[in-house]
């Protein structure tokens, strides 16, 4: 299915249509690794209506555990189009661990993966210690520990990217990754990439 088509059909739902969270999709921008506006024309603010289901709950949980907080979602459906120039934009590097093979497909294509972080009651994004899409080990969740101890995380960063987890993950249903503090997927990705519809 095409981008330009997503509105009709009945799997998807616009990010709009979801009480409590702030959108700021930074591809539809120039404030991204590649520099560009890559999504254009084409209308990226929507997600797999299940998906969209597990965003309601995060939000309900953290309207509990921080109160004025905001879900801030940076990046959700991104059609397999831009997937290629994100690769191809990376080749060369050993960047590319951050960018799936859109050989097997990004699960944004399918609308079931998010990229999100969370800011406060004035709007202002909580500082996670590392920024969005920034490709350094300071941003991988499975080196945290290290980083705290040698001082490079502080205590606050990391309870930041917890209440980010615990958002999106015990409540919203989502599973994190192992370099991206920012990235949540729905569901196991080989049976997303089997039975859900990847946008082109």
């Amino acid at each position: 299915m095409h981008c330009e088509d997503i509105g009709s059909h009945p799997d998807f739902r616009r990010l709009s249509t979801i009480e409590g969270i702030a959108v700021d999709l930074r591809y539809a921008g120039t404030n991204n690794f590649v520099g560009r506006d890559l999504y254009g024309s084409l209308d990226c603010a929507w997600l797999h209506r299940v998906a969209a289901a597990g965003v309601e709950r995060a939000v309900a949980l953290l309207a509990r555990e921080a109160p004025g907080h905001r879900l801030l979602v940076l990046d959700a459906l991104r059609p397999h189009r831009v997937q290629v120039q994100l690769w191809d934009h990376l080749e060369g590097t050993e960047l590319r661990q951050y960018v799936a093979n859109p050989a097997l497909g990004s699960i944004h294509s399918f609308g079931m993966a998010l990229d999100a972080t969370l800011v406060d009651d004035a709007g202002r994004e909580l500082d996670m210690g590392s920024g969005f899409d920034e490709m350094v080990e300071l941003s991988h969740p499975r080196l945290e520990a290290q980083f705290l101890a040698s001082g490079e995380l502080t205590p606050a960063q990391q309870a930041h990217r917890q209440l980010l987890r615990r958002t999106l993950i015990d409540a919203g249903g989502f599973q994190g990754i192992a370099n991206e503090w920012w990235h949540f997927d729905l569901l196991d990705r080989k049976h997303v990439r089997a039975h859900f519809t990847r946008v082109e």
